[in-house]
């Protein structure tokens, strides 16, 4: 249960991005959470086809 709750929020976004980035480049600097969060929003918000947002 938990870990569709998880996926179902996205809340595992960052864990995913992690073992992504050290599989592809293992000598690559992991951002944090907080900023990659941060560079998430900021895609969203660069995309038109990510609609408005309201909060």
């Amino acid at each position: 249960m938990r870990w569709y709750v998880r996926e179902l929020t996205d809340e595992s976004a960052y864990d995913r991005y992690v073992t992504h980035v050290r599989h592809e480049r293992p000598d690559a600097e992991v951002p944090s959470r907080r900023d990659f969060e941060r560079m998430r929003t900021d895609r969203q918000e660069a995309d038109p086809r990510q609609g408005f947002r309201c909060c």
